[in-house]
């Protein structure tokens, strides 16, 4: 079977022989040429790391944030096109409301992955529409504990322990997988998050760069907020130390 998707791409309803939808691997293409974001789940919490390449250096810094707020407990991170992430990230702010308006309480990490999840897999199945180009990351703390989770372009969702999305996913996974995440704590996490990546922004071939950082932990009290800025400094600074130590070697 042909690999290429001549005739069968051209709808989101339409099956290839070989039983392949084009444009949901297409939408998967769009995220792979993003900037990479990670999420690292430990003991005490989620870490959130988006390396946010800056387009033109007219741009206001902090400009056109990747890592959002859903709900006071959960955060969103995407990659892939930004616009796309914006409209999911807002479905996922008006998931958590609907929550809160039936059963007046915040809504847990399963349920609202499997919410976003839903409502990204129903792009998937009309020809009047098109797949969201974009991958998120959902980072959530309750009563149960730390919980993190990846929806892909397709609507497929899954929980992690860590994960990672964008160009430089293969490196960051395997990074994240030298890790003793059960016994690490948030403030630790961040500085791994920082390093990995630092180490796999390409300066060769990427633009410069923003590193976006969040938490939600139990030094947070559990609301997902920004990592405060002496701690993104000191991470910022570490995995600066870190890479050019790699570079003596």
């Amino acid at each position: 079977m042909s690999s290429i998707g001549t005739g069968y791409d051209v709808s989101v309803a339409t099956y290839s022989p070989d039983g392949r939808v084009f444009q949901v691997e297409y939408a998967g293409k769009a995220v792979e040429n993003s900037g990479t974001a990670i999420g690292i789940r430990v003991k005490d919490g989620v870490v959130l790391a988006v390396e946010k390449l800056i387009q033109s250096k007219l741009l206001v810094p902090g400009a056109n944030r990747r890592i959002q707020n859903v709900d006071r407990h959960i955060g969103i991170a995407t990659a892939g096109l930004l616009a796309d992430g914006r409209h999911i990230a807002k479905r996922a702010r008006e998931e958590a409301q609907a929550w809160r308006d039936v059963y007046r309480q915040p809504i847990d990490g399963p349920n609202i992955a499997s919410r976003v999840g839903d409502y990204v897999a129903a792009y998937t199945l009309y020809s009047s529409v098109r797949p969201f180009g974009s991958s998120t990351i959902l980072a959530t703390m309750d009563k149960t504990g730390p919980k993190l989770y990846m929806v892909e372009p397709s609507g497929l969702y899954w929980g992690y322990h860590g994960t990672a999305i964008g160009k430089g996913r293969q490196v960051a996974k395997t990074e994240i997988e030298k890790l003793n995440l059960e016994e690490m704590t948030c403030r630790e996490a961040v500085k791994h998050a920082a390093r990995i990546i630092y180490n796999v922004h390409d300066d060769a071939k990427d633009k410069d760069f923003e590193l976006e950082l969040s938490w939600v932990c139990t030094e947070s009290n559990g609301f997902h907020q920004a990592v405060p800025k002496d701690i993104a400094a000191e991470a910022e600074q570490h995995a600066k130390d870190a890479l050019n130590d790699m570079d003596d070697d």
